[in-house]
Formats: C-alpha cells, structure tokens, sequence
C-alpha cells in the first residue's frame, strides 16, 4: 500500500474516491513542525538556523501517521505547490523521518480531478528547496521581529504595540509620505496651450519648447510670465 498525505481533510477524502485499494490518503491538518512558541528558537550563532518543533496540536497526528508510513511501501506527499505547501512536505519527512526508514515522493497537481492526480502520480518530483528556503526566511523574519523588535516598542513606546515583518514596514511607508504631505509647500506653476485645427480636426496642444530652451513643469511662474509668452507668441 502507498501513502498519500496532503493538507486538508476534505481533499483527503475527496482523492480517496478517485484511487483504488492500493493508496491510501490520509490529511496533515497543515503545519505540523513550527518554532517554538515561548522562546526564539532561532541559532543567531550559527546562520540563523531554525529550530523546529512538533507543534503540540499536531503530535497525535504525527504519531498517527508516522504508524501509517511504517506499514506503507512508499509515502507520497501531495501538498500544495505554493511555498507553505512545500514546507509542510519538508517538514512531514523530518518528522515521520521518511529520509531514514521509508521511500517517498513528492506530487503535485493544479485541479482535484481523477486524471490531475493520476498525471501526477506519473510524474513525481523532488522537494523544491528554494520554496522550502522561502517559506524559512519569512517565517524566521516574522519571528526575529516579533520577538526582538515587540518588546522594545512595550519599552521605549507603549505596552500592547506590535511590530512585524509587512505591517512596520507598511508603517514606516505611511509615516514618510505623511511626512512629505506636511511638509509640502504650494508653489505657483502656469503651462499654456492652445487649440488647433488640421484637417477639420481639433486638437489641444502644450507649449513645452521656446526657442531652444524648454519648458519644465515650473518655467512659468506667475500670470504675468504666462500673459507675456501669450502676447510674443502672437507677435
């Protein structure tokens, strides 16, 4: 018998339907290995290196189905194809430990029907590590904010405040163009155009050029300058 895991429980039994005797198809419920949730659980020594957990809701289903992988021939990791998919595949073949005692696979497949999953089954492929990595770096970056750049904002700010990976970035964004508002100072600018007709057709043009010198958005300052370029023009 083979072994398919994938995220969700309502794909789980929605695959089962299309496969015979010869798969079985069981669901990891999502991430089953994070930090740690009360301490860093990042190495800053030594490159940062995480250091994962099973997660507590998860354990019954680790030991669940690390029982299913030892009774199966091959285990077939059929997660989604996006970066959280892939980590979850990575982490399911540390934590059933699928790399020491049993074969696996990796699958994907864009659409839940019966040919989809039959065309992957075909054509497995190896884990994607440059997702796997991806999914790593926001993770540990969502950690490293939260619990380096939090605390010190409860110190030097006020209890309650939060920072984090998107929303301090997306802060500091707003406070600069805020900035760039208060700080704006109106200055006065004339351009001068004119209507024209060329084969019975009228079209609206700018004066952007006198003589060889051009014009940029604040060469005419006051009404007089603009009046002035009017009446030379019209000579």
């Amino acid at each position: 018998m083979k072994l398919i895991i994938v995220e969700s429980p309502t794909k789980a039994r929605t695959i089962s339907q299309f496969l015979g005797s010869d798969f079985k198809v069981e669901s990891s419920y999502g991430h089953v290995r994070d930090l740690p949730e009360k301490k860093l659980g990042i190495d800053l020594e030594k490159d940062f290196e995480p250091q994962y957990v099973i997660l507590p809701k998860a354990k019954k289903r680790v030991a669940e189905l690390k029982s299913e992988a030892k009774k199966s021939e091959k285990v077939i990791l059929a997660t989604d194809e996006d970066r959280e998919g892939e980590a979850i595949s990575w982490h399911l073949i540390n934590a059933l430990e699928l790399k020491k005692k049993i074969p696996y696979e990796r699958i994907v497949f864009h659409e839940i029907t019966k040919t989809a999953i039959e065309n992957a089954l075909k054509n497995p492929r190896d884990i994607d590590e440059n997702l796997v990595d991806a999914q790593q770096a926001r993770r540990i970056l969502d950690r490293l904010v939260g619990y380096k750049l939090s605390p010190f904002l409860w110190k030097k700010v006020a209890r309650g405040l939060s920072a984090g990976r998107v929303q301090s970035v997306a802060v500091r964004l707003v406070a600069e163009r805020e900035k760039e508002i208060l700080s704006f100072k109106p200055e006065e600018f004339w351009t001068i155009s004119a209507k024209f007709l060329k084969d019975s057709r009228e079209f609206l043009a700018q004066l952007i050029k006198i003589g060889e010198k051009k014009l940029d958005k604040f060469a005419v300052k006051t009404v007089a300058e603009a009046e002035k370029i009017i009446n030379d023009l019209k000579g």
